[in-house]
């Protein structure tokens, strides 16, 4: 079986085509804009791309795309509303539209949790569906062009709405973030909001399983996943950990408000009771994810 991974040089991807290339052919393709040549898996076919600009000819012969490759960055969309639009939805168009001239049935895609918006936990894949960012509201979009090109062409469509995904990789995030700020200042610690942020974060080999264990015990033209911890942790617990790991007592900093940023959601845990009828549960809750990042990107940062 040939499968494409779009995105397989970036965080997720490069741990998901890890574990593809142990069953399947694998080809990445990824622009390198947020992925790296080191995390390419060299089992695994490359092709740097642009999925938006350039031609779609590598998807010949293949039987399913996992598709992963989008601007990740939340913050962006209230300072520029067109980066979501273009690199996550026209994109994901014309990647499906390439799938159906090329004939290619199976499409895997990964979606968020912010798809919900600022809604009552936990959040159920049957539950309304109203984005508060503009990357939510991208998401969204791809799922329902996904779903109209499954039931318009006879595609069968899998959609994995993740939790906050961490691990050794991650490039981004609170722990990212808060790291990177201890290195620069030990002695203090800004947090943004009031630090009572409350959010499940899942570990990214969790979240590999989950994904490859969805795709193939489901079946139905669309298949809709929460993925994430059955648990969530506060920003200051991990603002906690981070500075424990660290061996550091900073002093917490808060800007204030109840987020983030604009389009944050400040509360969130889904219900994963769907994908653990087919037999998953993620290993790690989100206290361990969060310890296990942090430890590592400490080492590295």
């Amino acid at each position: 079986m040939k499968v494409i991974v779009t995105g397989g040089a970036g965080f997720i991807g490069s741990y998901l085509v890890n574990k593809l290339v142990n069953t399947y052919d694998v080809t990445i393709v990824d622009d390198l804009s947020h992925g790296e040549k080191k995390r390419i898996n060299r089992k695994a076919d490359f092709v740097q791309s642009d999925l938006l600009h350039d031609s779609h000819d590598y998807l010949e012969g293949a039987d399913a795309i996992f598709h992963l490759a989008a601007n990740p960055d939340v913050r962006i969309g209230a300072y520029d509303t067109n980066i979501h639009v273009e690199q996550n939805i026209l994109v994901t168009h014309r990647l499906l539209d390439a799938m159906r001239h090329h004939g290619v049935e199976n499409i895997i895609f990964t979606s968020s949790s912010t798809v919900y918006g600022e809604r009552t936990s936990p959040l159920k894949e049957s539950d309304h569906c109203f984005p508060i960012s503009t990357y939510g509201a991208s998401k969204l979009a791809c799922e329902a062009l996904i779903s109209s090109f499954c039931h318009t062409f006879r595609m069968k469509g899998w959609i994995f709405r993740l939790a906050n995904i961490v691990g050794p990789h991650l490039t981004h995030g609170v722990i990212f973030d808060f790291i990177d700020k201890l290195k620069d200042n030990p002695s203090t610690l800004e947090i943004l909001g009031d630090g009572k942020q409350e959010k499940s974060y899942l570990h990214v080999s969790d979240c590999i399983d989950a994904m490859v264990h969805g795709f193939v015990h489901s079946n139905n033209a669309l298949n809709v996943f929460n993925i994430g911890s059955q648990d969530s942790i506060t920003v200051d617990e991990i603002a906690q950990i981070v500075s424990k790991t660290m061996d550091i007592h900073p002093r917490f900093s808060y800007t204030g408000g109840d987020r983030g940023w604009l389009g944050d959601v400040p509360k969130f845990r889904l219900d994963i009771t769907k994908i653990k009828s087919l037999g998953w549960s993620p290993k790690y809750g989100s206290r361990d994810a969060v310890e296990k990042t942090a430890k590592i990107l400490a080492r590295r940062l």
